[in-house]
């Protein structure tokens, strides 16, 4: 258990920091899964532009690695692009 004033802070900030970002991740996987359930393209299409939003905004707060959102759009755009 903390000690210190400024460490019972910090694990009070770090609890919060892990709600906000468990919630974030549960929105990245929500936005996956509408993109790979969508057969058609114009809705895949939609999904895709607002799932590469959440994913540029997720590495911008640092929730993700900017290198996971830039695979992941990469992914999701070749998967769009075998849709018919």
């Amino acid at each position: 258990m903390a000690q210190h004033k400024s460490a019972e802070k910090r694990a009070r900030a770090a609890k919060r920091r892990e709600e906000q970002n468990k919630a974030w991740k549960s929105k990245m996987r929500t936005a996956l899964k509408r993109v790979t359930s969508a057969k058609e393209k114009d809705r895949a299409t939609e999904e895709l532009r607002k799932a590469k939003k959440l994913f540029d905004q997720l590495a911008a707060k640092g929730v993700i690695h900017r290198n996971k959102a830039a695979n992941s759009k990469s992914k999701l755009t070749r998967y769009v692009n075998t849709l018919k």
